[in-house]
């Protein structure tokens, strides 16, 4: 049965079957083996299903809680960022994207700060432009997440990703990925997207 560990786009832990190709935390969420906060502080991160023959229970009291992201576009999108101990490389790399090469506690206050909107758990959604947007950015359409990739825009539903659509030439829509990712994308960071998007 599905338990309450999966992230969306949006960010929200849901109950829903679909695999994650990433695991990662944003601190102690649970209770027994109940979601009872939408974070522990400002350090959220992306990391690998397995390393180092690492094994630790889920729902183990007082310790992080264990979230899972169908990829790592989706991860990036609900606010997290690549770890930098299991998934050293892909931080290293993150981090150098960054304009600064900022330490890690630099990029979660940032993160934070653009994720949510300052002393609640509502999601901050960013206007831009379509033109603005790379590859492995999440845009909000008719309360929907939708990832742009390769030039059109993919569905996200919580059974993976469905319809594909056209990628609007003009105008502008609220984008759930955090700008500072944005950038980060933009300059080259090589985010990893799961194949049925394409």
């Amino acid at each position: 049965m599905p338990v309450r560990n999966r992230v969306t786009p949006a960010g929200e832990i849901v109950d829903i079957p679909l695999r994650g190709a990433w695991t990662g935390n944003r601190g102690v969420l649970h209770r027994g083996h109940e979601i009872v906060r939408f974070h522990g502080g400002d350090l959220w991160i992306t990391c690998a299903l397995t390393f180092k023959d690492r094994w630790r229970e889920q729902w183990l009291p007082h310790r992080y809680t264990h979230l899972y992201f169908h990829d790592e576009a989706v991860s990036f999108a609900a606010g997290h960022r690549p770890c930098g101990e299991c998934r050293r490389p892909a931080y290293t790399a993150y981090r150098d994207a960054w304009p600064g090469s900022p330490s890690a506690g630099e990029m979660n206050r940032r993160l934070h700060a653009e994720r949510l909107v300052r002393g609640s758990h509502t999601r901050r959604l960013h206007e831009l432009s379509w033109a603005e947007l790379p590859d492995g950015v999440f845009v909000l359409r008719d309360d929907h997440p939708e990832l742009k990739v390769d030039g059109h825009l993919t569905e996200w539903t919580t059974a993976g990703y469905g319809r594909k659509q056209q990628l609007p030439r003009a105008g502008t829509v609220p984008v759930l990925t955090p700008p500072a990712t944005i950038a980060v994308l933009r300059a080259g960071y090589p985010v990893q997207i799961d194949d049925r998007a394409r």
